[in-house]
């Protein structure tokens, strides 16, 4: 599965780039920073699932979902933040599923095959 990490923080993305390392069936395509740089990304390296921090910086989440389903309506995007409170208006939004940036790796792990398996 092809996975692209939009974050802001670079810290976040390399620990998340060194966690899916570890599964053979997962490769890190792209990263990117901000909104701008997360649509360039996805238009040039054709995800299957995007790791989306919910306060990427550049647009509302919600517009940048929406725009996201339009250029690639089958992406499977997982929200992440370390405001548990958003997980509802993500998922309510259209995320295929939500993350605390809180959780232990397994429970990432877990999020992501799951939905990468589209349950």
């Amino acid at each position: 599965m092809r996975v692209l990490l939009a974050n802001t923080r670079q810290k976040v993305r390399s620990a998340l780039r060194l966690l899916l390392a570890q599964k053979p069936e997962f490769q890190v395509v792209g990263e990117a920073a901000d909104a701008t740089g997360l649509l360039l990304a996805v238009e040039r390296k054709q995800p299957d699932l995007l790791l989306l921090d919910w306060e990427l910086p550049g647009l509302p989440a919600a517009y940048l979902l929406r725009l996201l389903r339009q250029e690639r309506p089958s992406l499977k995007i997982i929200a992440l933040s370390s405001r548990p409170e958003v997980r509802q208006a993500a998922l309510q939004a259209g995320t295929d599923g939500f993350i605390s940036k809180n959780e232990p790796p397994e429970k990432v792990l877990a999020a992501i095959y799951t939905v990468g398996q589209g349950k």
